[in-house]
C-alpha cells in the first residue's frame, strides 16, 4: 500500500521486534532465500504475524540501505551470484540499529491530475513517488517529508470529519490542534463528539445536504487549511466522505485520511510551534546550486557531474 515508513521503528515494542527477527531467519531459512525479500507484518496486542512474503526488492529496499548506511542491493547481488560479503561489514538481523537519526519515507500523489478518483489510501498502491528525508527524532523527520510532497501547513481552520467508532481516539489529536491556536470546523456526528469532550469546533453540515454552511462551500471559498477525514469499512456516508476527500484534493487543500499520520502530525506541529524542529523549509535544486560555493561543489578538476 501507500505507506509512511519510519526507521529505526519507534512504535513497536522490544517483545515485536524479537519476534518478527525470529520469524523473518525461520521464513528466510525455510524458502532457502537468496538475496532481497520483502517480509511484512501485522502486530496487534502479543500477535505478530506474517501476512505477505514476496521474493523480490520493494520500494523501501534504497531506503533501508541509505538510512542504515549499508549497500543492501551490493550485498543482495553479491548474495545471488555466490560472490563473498564478509568485507561488507554488513549488520546482522539480530543487531539493534545505532543511529543519532530517524528516517522517513513518505508517499507522493497525483490525485490533482486524476479526475473523479477517491484520493484515500488503502492496501492498493496509488502513490506516483516518493520522498525520504532524515530528522532528529521521528517528528521532525516526519514532518520535513510530509512538507517535501507539497503539503502546506494549515494556518488557521481545520475540517475534521472521523468515522464513529474512531471519534473518541481522534479526540487527544483534535485538543492537542486546539490547544496549538486552529479552529476545528467539524461535520456534524464529529462536532457532537468533540463538544461532548470540551473540544470547541464549528459544525458544518455535510456535503450532500446542500444545507449552509456547508463543508464543500467552505472549502470552495479557501476557509479551510486542511482536511482530515478519516473513514472506515463501518461507514455509510460514502457519498460525504468522497466529497469531502475530492473536494479537499481539487482545490489544493492538505489532506489527511489516517489516524495513526493524525497523530504524529499533531506531535510535530507542536514540537514546531515550540521550535523544537530544524531545516523544515525545503529548497529547490536550483535554489541549493545558487547557494553552493564552488570548493563545495567540485572534489577535483577532472571530476564530472
Amino acid at each position: 500500500g501507500d505507506a509512511t515508513l519510519v526507521l529505526p521503528p519507534t512504535n513497536i515494542t522490544d517483545y515485536q521486534k524479537a519476534r518478527v527477527r525470529d520469524a523473518g531467519k525461520k521464513i528466510a531459512e525455510r524458502l532457502n532465500i537468496t538475496g532481497p525479500v520483502n517480509i511484512q507484518f501485522v502486530a496487534k496486542g502479543a500477535d505478530v504475524m506474517c501476512i505477505e512474503t514476496n521474493l523480490r526488492a520493494s520500494r523501501s529496499f534504497p531506503f533501508v540501505s541509505k538510512t542504515m548506511g549499508v549497500d543492501f542491493i551490493e550485498a543482495a547481488t553479491k548474495a545471488m551470484v555466490d560472490h563473498e560479503t564478509d568485507s561488507m561489514n554488513l549488520p546482522n538481523i539480530d543487531d539493534k540499529p545505532d543511529l543519532s537519526y530517524v528516517g522517513v519515507k513518505a508517499p507522493m500523489f497525483s490525485f490533482t491530475r486524476l479526475r473523479g478518483a477517491d484520493p484515500v489510501l488503502g492496501v492498493e498502491m496509488a502513490s506516483t513517488g516518493e520522498v525520504a528525508c532524515f530528522g532528529a527524532n521521528k517528528e521532525e523527520a516526519f514532518l520535513k517529508s510530509l512538507l517535501s510532497t507539497g503539503f502546506k501547513m494549515p494556518e488557521k481552520n481545520i475540517l475534521v470529519s472521523v468515522q464513529d467508532s474512531l471519534a473518541d481516539e481522534f479526540c487527544h489529536s483534535a485538543y492537542q490542534l486546539h490547544d496549538l491556536g486552529y479552529v476545528l470546523h467539524a461535520t456534524p456526528k464529529t462536532a457532537t463528539v468533540l463538544e461532548k469532550n470540551g473540544i470547541p469546533c464549528v459544525t458544518l453540515n455535510y456535503p450532500t445536504e446542500k444545507a449552509e454552511p456547508n463543508v464543500s462551500t467552505y472549502i470552495k471559498e479557501g476557509k479551510i487549511d486542511m482536511t482530515i477525514n478519516i473513514p472506515t469499512h463501518e461507514s455509510d456516508r460514502l457519498e460525504d466522505n468522497y466529497e469531502m476527500r475530492r473536494t479537499t484534493v481539487d482545490f489544493g487543500v492538505p489532506l489527511l485520511t489516517n489516524i495513526q499520520l493524525v497523530k504524529v502530525f499533531a506531535d510535530a506541529a507542536k514540537m514546531k510551534q515550540q521550535g523544537e524542529l530544524l531545516g523544515l523549509s525545503p529548497k529547490s535544486l536550483f535554489q541549493h546550486y545558487q547557494e553552493e560555493k564552488v570548493s563545495e561543489a567540485w572534489t577535483g578538476e577532472s571530476e564530472f557531474h
